[in-house]
């Protein structure tokens, strides 16, 4: 599996994510252990983010920053886009009209 998709559940899509991060890991040549000195956590709690049981934000963050990929949260966490009357105003402000 490639990618996530609407059909997953919760659970599978951990697994995904814990799948990745363990490909990561491995493509920087780390192990377990020394990815969680890196990061500041525990052995035991990179494995447990690699098998998708629940990793927390943090762990996740600061495995990404470990394996220089940080900047990959933008894509999980898009900005968002301006609302409807932002838009207008700042057509508005810029002197278009309709």
């Amino acid at each position: 599996m490639s990618r996530v998709h609407p059909a997953m559940t919760d659970t599978e899509i951990l697994g995904f994510l814990g799948a990745r991060l363990a490909g990561l890991r491995e493509a920087e040549g780390l192990t377990i252990e020394e990815a969680g000195e890196a990061a500041g956590l525990g052995a035991k709690t990179v494995w447990r983010a690699e098998k998708g049981q629940n990793p927390t934000l943090l762990t996740v963050v600061r495995l990404l920053r470990v394996y220089g990929r940080l900047e990959d949260l933008s894509i999980l966490v898009p900005e968002a886009p301006p609302s409807p009357l932002q838009a207008l105003r700042g057509r508005s402000s810029s002197g278009e009209t309709s």
